[in-house]
């Protein structure tokens, strides 16, 4: 009965499981604490962007290890929800991003911002993050 009250969410709890999760990511969580978020099949696709020329695919260990990676990388980072849309298990979140760099990258020195425009796209199941895709539009770095 539980996973049957999972698939019928209705569109407020999952934008609130979306936005929960931002925060989660915002506030530095640690993998272990993210876990809860995603479905065990999850996998996250990133389209090619400033940082990242090919599309890639995660799955959960691959989440994982990119967050911790991300820790050392930045020293902050913020997501400023602009619009959020949700259809059917689908919520869609166009955010400003910004992270303060840990680490210099082009012309940012360590403690500079970089800023980006997100569009992610959350597909959820059993009340999980079960595809992510985003399209990350990065400022000139």
């Amino acid at each position: 009965m539980e996973l049957q009250q999972h698939t019928h969410l209705t569109p407020e709890h999952l934008l609130q499981l979306a936005k929960d999760f931002v925060r989660a990511v915002e506030n530095r969580k640690t993998p272990e604490e993210l876990r809860p978020f995603y479905h065990p099949d999850v996998v996250q696709t990133e389209y090619p962007n400033l940082l990242s020329k090919t599309v890639i695919s995660r799955n959960l260990a691959d989440l994982e290890l990119a967050s911790e990676k991300g820790k050392h990388i930045l020293l902050k980072e913020t997501y400023e929800i602009i619009q959020s849309h949700v259809s059917g298990n689908v919520v869609i979140l166009e955010v400003i991003w910004r992270g303060i760099l840990a680490v210099p990258l082009g012309q940012i020195p360590i403690g500079g911002q970089m800023k980006a425009y997100f569009a992610q796209i959350f597909e959820f199941k059993d009340g999980k993050i079960f595809r992510q895709r985003n399209y990350d539009c990065f400022e000139p770095i």
